[in-house]
């Protein structure tokens, strides 16, 4: 039948122990505090500035007095969205890892959950969705302007 676990552990049967760690978990431990995530800092400002680029598109084409308002609060949350986790990353607890260098970059490439991705690879998973929204906007404002 069944029998409680407390039985055997008090009895000497069995002993607790604690999970065994994943291979992601042992890589965590062994650099404590890298908040730089392994990538450039230039690949973060060419993020900011395809959103920004982006809302000085729309700005310039769709120019009225009631858009500057909502555009001045979209580009508040987007610099605001990357400049709290520049500071965040700039905190120097013991052991801080420092974002690489592009020489660094392209050379190791950054390690992943799924494997080690090159510079290339990473970069172009970084920056596809802001240049495409770029692209969005450029093919937005030729419709309008073609209409």
């Amino acid at each position: 039948m069944s029998e409680l676990v407390k039985d055997f552990v008090e009895t000497g049967k069995a002993r607790i122990v604690d999970a065994p760690q994943t291979a992601s978990e042992r890589a965590v431990h062994q650099v404590e505090h890298d908040r730089s995530f392994e990538l450039p800092t230039g690949l973060f400002g060419t993020t900011v500035a395809c959103y920004l680029g982006f809302l000085g598109l729309m700005l310039a084409a769709f120019a009225t007095p009631e858009l500057g308002i909502p555009m001045a609060i979209f580009a508040f949350i987007i610099v605001a969205g990357f400049a709290v986790p520049t500071l965040w990353t700039r905190l120097k607890p013991d052991g801080v890892a420092n974002p690489k260098t592009w020489g660094a970059f392209a050379r190791e490439g950054i390690v992943t959950n799924t494997g080690r991705c090159s510079a290339r690879d990473a970069t172009i998973q970084m920056l596809i969705l802001p240049v495409l929204i770029v692209l969005w906007g450029v093919a937005v404002v030729t419709i309008a302007a073609l209409v």
